[in-house]
C-alpha cells in the first residue's frame, strides 16, 4: 500500500520528534541550540520542517522577484509548481500548477520577468500575466536539445555574462557519443542563438551555478558505473570556455578510463578540481548568500546528494557541505543527514536554494516534499 505524504513526512522528522519529547516541548519549540544540543542529522541550531508536500517528483527551484518558489519536475508529462508562502510563516499557502502537460521540466529558471523550463528536448520560457501564478505565455526559446537516453534531464541557467546555459547529459554509462552536444554544457545567447559547446567531457553535469564574488561557473558531475563502490569518483569542476573534462576517455584526476582512455589522451583534458564520495550522484548546488545562518556560512556550497542505485553500500540521500576559501572549495561535511536510516530511503535530495530570507530549500523527488532549513541564534 502506498504511504500517504503526511506519513512519509513524519517519518523524516522522527528523530526532531524524539528529541523534542525528551525534552518536553513540541518542534515549533525552542531550537536544541538553545539546550546546547544538536538535533541528529543536523548541526547545533539549525531546524528542519516541510515547506510543501504533495509536489509528485520535485527536481530543481528558483525563486521569483516576489519569493514565490518555482518547482519543476521530473516526470514525462510534467508539472511546474508555484508555492507562494504569503503568510510568511515558512510553509506554502497552496500547491498552484504554474504549467503542465510538459515533457521533463526538470529545471527552471527566473529571468526578465519569464520563467525558463528546461524540458527534455528544448527550452521554453512561460510568464503570468493574469497574477494568478498560472503560466498563460508560452514560447520556445531552445528547441531540438537531445532528447532521451539514460540522462534525459535539461538544466538551465543564466551566467553572470547573461548567456543561457543548458547542461545536457550522456546517452548512455561510457561510450562515445554520435552527437556532439551530449555531455556537455552548452552556452546560447538569451535568445536561443549563437549555440556553441561551452565545455565538454562531462558525463552529466546535472547541477551547476556561478561563484557570488569569483563569478567562475562550477559544475557537479555524476561519474560512471560499474567500476566499483568507490570508483569513479564524483566531481565538483570549476569550468570554463573550452575545457574538455575528459569523459569518457577519463575522470578524476586524468585517469584514464579502463574501456576507452589512454594516458596520451587523457593528458589532453582537464583534471577534476575537487573529488566527492562515488556514487553520491549530487545534483543541484548552491552557494549560501544569506544572512540567517552562522557567518561562517557565507560563500559555502551546499550540494544535494540524491543517493546511490546500485551501491553494495549505498551512500547519499543527503546535503552536503563544501566549505570555500579563496574561491575553492577545501574541503566538505555532512549537513543534512535524516532520510536514509536503518535501510530505508524515505527521501531523495534533487536541489538546494536558499531563500530571500536565508533559509536553505531542498527538494526531494521521491516524497514529493520540498524541505526548509532555519537558523535560530542562541
Amino acid at each position: 500500500m502506498r504511504i500517504r505524504v503526511q506519513e512519509i513526512a513524519r517519518a523524516v522528522l522522527a528523530t526532531v520528534l524524539l528529541f523534542s519529547a525528551a525534552c518536553g516541548r513540541t518542534p515549533e519549540g525552542p531550537t536544541a541550540e538553545a539546550q546546547g544540543a544538536a538535533i541528529p542529522g543536523l548541526p547545533a541550531g539549525f531546524r528542519l520542517s516541510v515547506y510543501a508536500e504533495g509536489l509528485g517528483r520535485a527536481r530543481f527551484m528558483w525563486f521569483g522577484p516576489d519569493g514565490t518558489l518555482y518547482v519543476g519536475t521530473n516526470e514525462r508529462s510534467g508539472r511546474v509548481w508555484a508555492l507562494p508562502d504569503k503568510n510568511g510563516d515558512g510553509r506554502a499557502d497552496e500547491n498552484i500548477v504554474f504549467a503542465d502537460g510538459l515533457y521533463a521540466p526538470h529545471s527552471v529558471h527566473w529571468k526578465d520577468g519569464w520563467l525558463y523550463i528546461g524540458e527534455g528536448h528544448q527550452v521554453i520560457r512561460a510568464r503570468d500575466t493574469n497574477g494568478d501564478l498560472r503560466a498563460d505565455d508560452k514560447e520556445v526559446v531552445v528547441a531540438g536539445l537531445p532528447r532521451g537516453g539514460n540522462h534525459f534531464t535539461r538544466t538551465v541557467g543564466f551566467g553572470p555574462d547573461g548567456g543561457l546555459y543548458v547542461s545536457v547529459g550522456s546517452s548512455c554509462n561510457a561510450c562515445i557519443e554520435e552527437d556532439a552536444r551530449r555531455a556537455t554544457i552548452l552556452r546560447f545567447n538569451p535568445d536561443g542563438s549563437g549555440m556553441e559547446i561551452f565545455a565538454r567531457g562531462l558525463r552529466n553535469a546535472v547541477g551547476f551555478t556561478w561563484h557570488p564574488e569569483t563569478k567562475d561557473m562550477w559544475a557537479v558531475v555524476n561519474g560512471r558505473d560499474l567500476l566499483g563502490d568507490d570508483l569513479p569518483p564524483e566531481e565538483l569542476n570549476l569550468v570554463r570556455r573550452g575545457d574538455d573534462h575528459g569523459w569518457p576517455y577519463c575522470y578524476g584526476n586524468r585517469i584514464p578510463d579502463p574501456d576507452f582512455g589512454s594516458r596520451e589522451r587523457c593528458a589532453r583534458t582537464v583534471p577534476d578540481t575537487f573529488e566527492m564520495q562515488a556514487h553520491s550522484a549530487p545534483l543541484g548546488l548552491a552557494f549560501y548568500t544569506g544572512t540567517m545562518f552562522p557567518a561562517e556560512y557565507r560563500g559555502d556550497l551546499f550540494i544535494a546528494f540524491h543517493g546511490s542505485w546500485n551501491r553494495s553500500v549505498p551512500t547519499g540521500y543527503k546535503v552536503v557541505r563544501v566549505r570555500f576559501k579563496n574561491g575553492r572549495p577545501v574541503s566538505i561535511e555532512d549537513f543534512v543527514d535524516v532520510w536514509y536510516k536503518r535501510g530505508r530511503v524515505e527521501h531523495r535530495p534533487v536541489d538546494v536554494a536558499v531563500g530571500p530570507e536565508g533559509a536553505l530549500y531542498i527538494s526531494d523527488d521521491r516524497g514529493g516534499t520540498i524541505f526548509r532549513v532555519t537558523y535560530e541564534k542562541r
